[in-house]
């Protein structure tokens, strides 16, 4: 069954400031929805709504056509990278993925070639990029519909980052993906559905060369990609 994610005339200011202006957004399982947008321009707001923790002044989100304007209440809809570590810096990796996984042999985790290297080492001594790489793992393995990723690549060496985006890609052929990142090399490199947030309206973007004619990017920074 493909699954089908809908937001529509999504609205939110701060103060006098209009962040977001009547966004529509669609995302169905296998998209890979790569979201930019200059700094400020409201993207993790937007992903905050989306989940239905941060209150707006309006908007109206379903789920397989039904209204669900709180999707992280429900189980299976959502699960949520966000910006900031949440790990348990007390718990070791192993105690860690058994609250997540409720067992310690899932392949999946016990045969990754990070993370058996650190398998009983607690949180708070691994390194930033490896504890990113076991939230962002542990995320993508939750059984849930749809994975909004805010910052994905923050603080990742090089290899993780390839490691990454292979596992997003392969989560997106049973759930869509909705990610955002300043590094939007790595975005343009994983997502098949491209979208930029300017002047508080979100574009769809037809090909990469319109984040130049939007202003997100120089005129000579796709020459390599």
């Amino acid at each position: 069954m493909q699954n089908k994610f809908e937001a529509d005339s999504i609205r939110k200011a701060f103060g006098d400031k209009q962040v977001l202006t009547d966004i529509y957004i669609k995302c169905r399982s296998g998209d890979i929805i790569g979201l930019l947008g200059r700094n400020g321009s409201g993207k993790s707001t937007l992903l905050k709504i989306l989940y239905g923790t941060l209150y707006t002044d309006y908007k109206h989100i379903s789920v397989n056509d039904d209204i669900i304007n709180h999707p992280f209440k429900k189980r299976g809809i959502v699960s949520f990278l966000h910006q900031d570590n949440f790990l348990p810096k007390s718990l070791t990796v192993r105690s860690v993925i058994q609250l997540f996984e409720h067992k310690t042999d899932d392949p999946e985790f016990i045969n990754d070639e990070i993370l058996k290297k650190v398998y009983d080492t607690k949180i708070r001594n691994l390194s930033g990029g490896e504890s990113r790489y076991l939230e962002i793992k542990l995320i993508l393995s939750i059984d849930s519909q749809f994975t909004f990723l805010d910052e994905p690549f923050n603080g990742i060496s090089p290899v993780h980052i390839e490691l990454v985006k292979d596992m997003i890609r392969k989560h997106a052929f049973k759930k869509g993906i909705i990610l955002t990142d300043h590094d939007y090399r790595n975005v343009l490199d994983v997502a098949n559905i491209f979208m930029i947030l300017f002047d508080g309206g979100l574009k769809i973007l037809k090909s990469k060369e319109e984040l130049i004619y939007w202003g997100y990017l120089p005129d000579n920074s796709l020459i390599s990609q």
